[in-house]
Formats: C-alpha cells, sequence, structure tokens
C-alpha cells in the first residue's frame, strides 16, 4: 500500500555502482590502458551497461587484442576476480538505509543489473525481504532493461523511477519518457548532465522521501534543450 504517490509505485535500484561499490570501471580501465589502449570516456560509454557480448567486443578494440569478444571477457574477468581479492565488493554507504527508506514509504523496489542472481544473493541476500518479487533481474539478455522490468510488474513507464550510474541507462529512460535518479561514477556524471538529468546524487543519502515525492509530482520531466 503506498502512501500517497501519486504516479511511482516502484523503484529500480542498479546493483554495482549503485547499491554495491563498483568493481567494474576500474579493471575495464586498467584492462585497456596497461595493453596500451586509451580509456577515456568515450570508451567507456561503449562498453558500460552493455551486453556482454558487446562489451567484450568493444573491451577487445579498444585495448588493441587481436581477440574475440569472449576471451576478452574471460581475460577481464579473470583480471576483476583478482582485483576483487584486494578490493573486496561491499555494500555502498546508506545502501541498506535507501531499500528500507523505500520499502518503508510503501513503494515495491527490485534490484537489476548485468550478473546473474547469484551476485545478488551473495552481496545483497540479508535485504532480499525488503525487495520485491523477484528481487533481482538480470538484465544481460536485453540491457538496459526498463521496458522489460515495468512490464514485469504489469506497470507504466510512468510508474516507474530507475536510479543508476551509467549514462545510457540515463539516455534509455530519457527516450521512454522515465523518471531517472543519477548515482554517477568517473565520466558518467558529465554525460547525465548533457542528457538533462534532473536529480544527481552523490550520496544514496540524497534519495531521501522529500527527493522521491519530488520525482512522484514531477513525473518523468526531461528539458527538451538538453544534448542527445
Amino acid at each position: 500500500m503506498h502512501q500517497h504517490f501519486d504516479r511511482l509505485r516502484l523503484v529500480a535500484l542498479n546493483i554495482d555502482g549503485v547499491l554495491l561499490n563498483d568493481t567494474f570501471s576500474p579493471v575495464i580501465s586498467n584492462f585497456i590502458t596497461s595493453r596500451g589502449g586509451m580509456y577515456d570516456a568515450a570508451t567507456e560509454r561503449r562498453i558500460l551497461s552493455q551486453p556482454r557480448r558487446v562489451a567484450g567486443g568493444e573491451m577487445a578494440r579498444a585495448a588493441r587484442l587481436d581477440v574475440t569478444g569472449e576471451q576478452a571477457l574471460e581475460l577481464y574477468f579473470a583480471e576483476r576476480d583478482r582485483y576483487v581479492a584486494e578490493n573486496p565488493v561491499r555494500l555502498n554507504p546508506g545502501a541498506t538505509e535507501l531499500v528500507g527508506r523505500i520499502h518503508g514509504l510503501g513503494l515495491r523496489t527490485v534490484c537489476y543489473g548485468g550478473l546473474d542472481k547469484s551476485h545478488f544473493d551473495a552481496h545483497l541476500g540479508a535485504l532480499a525481504d525488503l525487495f520485491d518479487s523477484p528481487g533481482y533481474v538480470c538484465t544481460d539478455a536485453f540491457r538496459p532493461g526498463i521496458k522489460e522490468i515495468a512490464a514485469l510488474f504489469s506497470l507504466g513507464l510512468d510508474e516507474v523511477l530507475f536510479v543508476d550510474d551509467v549514462a545510457r541507462v540515463a539516455e534509455a529512460a530519457r527516450e521512454l519518457g522515465v523518471a531517472f535518479v543519477g548515482h554517477p561514477s568517473s565520466f558518467q556524471g558529465k554525460f547525465m548532465a548533457e542528457l538533462g538529468v534532473r536529480h544527481l546524487v552523490g550520496s544514496l543519502d540524497a534519495i531521501d522521501e522529500e527527493l522521491l515525492r519530488t520525482v512522484d509530482a514531477e513525473g518523468a520531466v526531461w528539458p527538451t534543450g538538453a544534448t542527445r
């Protein structure tokens, strides 16, 4: 039962970079630059929040490797395993409170990302009761997954708020007329600002009841003059 939200019924939270620390961008950057490639804003944009088959090919090209996308991904995930051994996956500050806050306001909540559900179970399993079934949606086959997640909950696009750290998701939200809050990392803040994202937060604590009600009142407001 929602507490007087006019539009919002569901908040969809990205897993890596929003609820969990980003253990992808640093590894991708090193994967490319350590092999003599250039990791810049344009490169990052071609790789992040893409299906694995696409991201692997882009990483191979950026790193100047004569391998298939699948082979590049094997190398990448081996490097990420080593990185995570020294830099463990952890909850971002305020993640537990954010999920509890959304749940307490009567809004439905779901988590999504490109890895399979075991990633969610391992790192967010303790919070599973605060998410609505199915709890986690793997979007690798249909990234960024905005339409699919809304359909999964039988909701209209105007009834869902997405929170993500990647501008490609913001761009898709803009094209679909979906409410969006950005929690950007690295180059993504610049891209989001160019897209006209109205609400950019530096901490999860900033996604408070006031902001959620502001988004609810505004709907998916995107300035017409923003860069596409």
